[in-house]
Formats: structure tokens, sequence, C-alpha cells
């Protein structure tokens, strides 16, 4: 495998993603979406997510497509940026038909980064908005790190973000990830610069460091409470993929949260992954593509996480350092 020329979700063509966020708010917003509507999934394991409109990728569901899925910040509060995202779709004539009338399917899922220094004191939520923006900003090409729903994101011990990778298979199928860390645990082996994914990364997209000489034993404690931590991801491919093939691929996703993350799906992160299917292309041997469908969607999305701590940078209100200037000169 080797990544596209972008490393970047994006890598499959049709796909555009766009950030909006808001530097006095610490908060922001990132839409995913396409030039037509695509297979979707979902599957959750972390025991406290916040979601919108999830039933309905289940595979027994009647909707089969939909048009966007954002991250965002602001807990709660930040599922109103599906709103706004909804509105930016109708005004574009986009939306799934129910006679005269379209209406846009528009799942999507939130991090906790109430805490985190930004200021807090509006009293009319900022999030439709910053929907809006981030849908109107789609493009192919789209900051990491300090950006979107990864503005304000923290981890266990350094400043969080927004992370992408992609991968082409030898088969031609392209896989990306799109990935939001905001965890309890860390993304780095305990007080090194070395990132537990480092065994999957390409290049030095993440530092070239290698692999921690030597992995701590010790127990980790949370060092966050009850619903304050989440890493929330897309993984998509432009296979053609049912909604039940999409899930697995999004269930096999979870391994790479795993890879890069420890701990990872504990009761107090709301970890999930959403999978899309542009569906243009055919599997051409169905036993050994989802096979690797599901191993590069792992794949990308560690690397991804780990991209996203990399490429945080420093801000007037953080409360916690960067990747950057705790390891400043670290290669």
């Amino acid at each position: 495998m080797r990544p596209g020329p972008r490393n970047l979700i994006t890598d499959i063509p049709g796909l555009r993603v766009g950030n909006a966020d808001d530097a006095r708010l610490g908060s922001g917003t990132t839409v995913l979406t396409a030039d037509r509507p695509f297979t979707a999934a979902v599957h959750v394991m972390g025991g406290s997510p916040g979601t919108r409109e999830t039933d309905l990728l289940a595979p027994d569901r009647m909707v089969q497509e939909v048009d966007a899925i954002f991250l965002s910040g602001g807990s709660a509060f930040g599922l109103d940026a599906g709103q706004g995202v909804m509105q930016a779709l109708r005004a574009a004539g986009r939306g799934f038909a129910v006679g005269p009338v379209a209406v846009p399917i528009v799942p999507g899922a939130i991090v906790f980064d109430l805490l985190n220094g930004g200021e807090k004191d509006w009293t009319e939520s900022p999030y439709p908005r910053l929907g809006r923006e981030a849908f109107k900003a789609a493009a192919q090409d789209f900051a990491l790190g300090t950006a979107g729903a990864g503005f304000g994101a923290m981890t266990g011990n350094l400043k969080g973000g927004l992370g992408s990778a992609s991968c082409v298979l030898p088969s031609g199928l392209t896989v990306g990830a799109l990935v939001v860390v905001n965890a309890l645990g860390q993304a780095t082996v305990g007080e090194t610069p070395h990132f537990w994914a480092a065994p999957w990364e390409e290049g030095a997209e993440f530092g070239g460091l290698g692999p921690a000489p030597r992995i701590p034993q010790e127990a980790p404690l949370p060092r966050k409470r009850i619903g304050e931590a989440t890493t929330i991801a897309i993984v998509a491919t432009d296979a053609a993929l049912t909604k039940a093939e999409a899930q697995r691929m999004a269930t096999a996703a979870h391994d790479g949260m795993a890879r890069a993350l420890v701990p990872s799906h504990t009761l107090l992160d709301g970890d999930l992954v959403f999978s899309v299917a542009t569906g243009a292309r055919q599997l051409q041997g169905p036993l050994t593509d989802s096979f690797q469908l599901g191993h590069a969607a792992a794949t990308c999305l560690a690397r991804a996480i780990a991209r996203a701590i990399y490429l945080a940078r420093p801000g007037p209100q953080d409360l916690q350092p960067t990747w950057s200037s705790r390891f400043a000169g670290t290669r």
C-alpha cells in the first residue's frame, strides 16, 4: 500500500472536506461531502457517544445514501452544526426526494471541547454557522492539526487535532481516513515523542522517529471525566459497497484507533467510526478486496490519528502543549 497523492481522504475522487473554526470560541466543525450522495455506515465502540442521524445508517433502514457527514466540537451543542449543513445542502438543491421536497441527510458526531480555555459565553449556538461555513469551504485540499472540528481538541497529554491519511491498494482501490482526536488516552508512548502508530508510518508523515524503545507497563489512569473525551472518525473508499459491507469496514477501522491511542474505547470516550463508499469502482475479488479494505481503513486511521497530534499548532488559550512545542528539535 502507498499513500495517495495528497495523503488525505480526498484522494478518493469526488470527496471534499471543509473546515470552519472560531479561535475565540476554541472550537470548530469539519464536513465531508461529495459530488453526489454516497453509501454510509457507522460503528460505535465508545461508552459516551454524541451523534445525530446514526440510526438511519443501519443496513436495514430505508435511506441508502447520505449527502454529507459532519464532525464537530461543542459537545451536544455541536450537533447544531448538522442544521447548518442541511441549510447549505438545501440551498444547493441537494437531499432525499420526498415528493416535491428534498430533505438533506446529514449524520454527524461531536467531541467535548467545552473546557479547553475558549470563550463559551455565547447565548445563541455558533454551530449552525460553523456547519454552513464548513460545507461551503469543502475542497480537495484542507488544513490538518489545529483546524475544523479538531481546533479545540485535547488528549491525555498533548493538544489534539484533525488528522487525515490515505492509501492505494494493489487492486487500485483507494482508502482514506479523517479523524478528530480528543481522546482520553495518548497518541504518544509514555513521556516520549514516539507515536503508538509508528509501525504504520509512511515516510516521515509524523516525524519518522520509529517505534518507542520501551513500552510502559503501568496501568493508565483517566485524566478526563465522563463525556469529556472522544475520538470520532470517517473512513472512506471508492469501492462499491453495500451498507452492511461499509459497516464492516467501519468496524475493522476501530483496530486503527486501538493501535494509535492508549487506552482507547473506554467508558469515558465516545469513540466511533463512520464509513463512506462512493461506489466508483467495483470489487474485483469480493473476499480479497473486502479483507484488504478493512486492514487499509485501520492502517489509515492509525496514521491519521498520529498526524493530527503531530500537526497541531500552539495557540494563546492552550491548556496543553503541542507535540512540536514539547518535543521541539526531536528527529
